[in-house]
């Protein structure tokens, strides 16, 4: 059964990650955990209230939370309801990030499903603030779903990687998982301008292969030019319906990252995004 964890601020971009978790999982069992963070709903607005009030405050907002997330998992549970589908809801006092981690590592969470941005992000960027705080710092694959992306099969996968990077074969196994289950073509795109692999880097392809045995997987490279254009275009010209990265020190993941480059970094996907962790759990 399959672990997935929906961090929700009950904006119109959630619920879509929501309805979209539901379909991509819609024929095999899962459980889905709906969770919404409420510490900084309570200290950001009263930092300077007195302990009585803020424990009152935290009191309020939990009862509030509880009530909006059995609301909110009401209205998606469809009738008649999906057997193979279970639904729980989580309200944390705590920050997003940390309270997410928590519960990956609590509930042995496969993946986390969530909208590119919140409510209160900006319209003009791709990713909001915690979409990309989420990527950087959750040990879990995380899944970002653009708001206005209608449903379809990934048919086809597009896998940046430099082979350079070990990969966890839990990672893997969740590409392997929905590729199989979709008779996906898988794409493993290298960016070089060199024709031939170091012996580690063909030993991390090799584990690529034996891992994604059920894909059905294309190696290809290109010239290098600007990575992020790179990748757009292959987006398009592969009619891709997933991009697949691997974030881990010193990847290109990271390193878009850390130069504000996945908006900020110019790539204005359009598709889910599948950001895999290259960290220990």
């Amino acid at each position: 059964m399959k672990t997935v964890l929906i961090p929700t601020d009950f904006s119109k971009n959630a619920l879509h990650a929501l309805q979209y978790a539901q379909e991509l999982f819609k024929c095999e069992r899962a459980c889905f955990f709906v969770l919404h963070a409420y510490g900084e709903e309570v200290y950001g607005k009263y930092k300077t209230a007195m302990l009585e009030d803020v424990e009152k405050l935290k009191e309020d907002k939990r009862e509030q939370t509880v009530k909006k997330l059995d609301k909110l998992v009401n209205s998606v549970i469809g009738e008649p309801p999906n057997p193979l589908h279970n639904f729980e809801t989580v309200a944390r006092f705590d920050n997003l990030v940390d309270s997410i981690n928590d519960f990956v590592d609590e509930m042995n969470i496969d993946v986390v499903i969530m909208g590119t941005k919140g409510e209160t992000s900006n319209h003009k960027t791709t990713f909001g603030s915690f979409t990309i705080e989420i990527f950087k710092y959750v040990k879990c694959p995380v899944l970002a779903i653009p708001e206005d992306f209608e449903y379809r099969q990934p048919k086809a996968i597009l896998f940046p990687t430099d082979y350079l990077l070990p990969y966890k074969r839990r990672e893997l196994k969740l590409l392997g998982d929905l590729a199989g289950k979709f008779k996906s073509k898988v794409y493993c795109l290298y960016i070089t301008d060199f024709d031939e692999l170091s012996p580690r880097q063909e030993d991390n392809k090799l584990f690529l292969e034996e891992t994604l045995a059920n894909s059905y997987l294309h190696f290809e490279t290109t010239p290098v030019k600007n990575k992020a254009e790179v990748i757009l275009e292959q987006i398009e010209q592969k009619d891709a319906g997933m991009l697949v990265m691997l974030n881990s020190r010193h990847s290109f993941f990271e390193d878009m990252l850390y130069r504000s480059t996945v908006d900020l970094l110019g790539l204005k996907i359009k598709i889910p995004f599948m950001v895999m962790q290259n960290i220990k759990r």
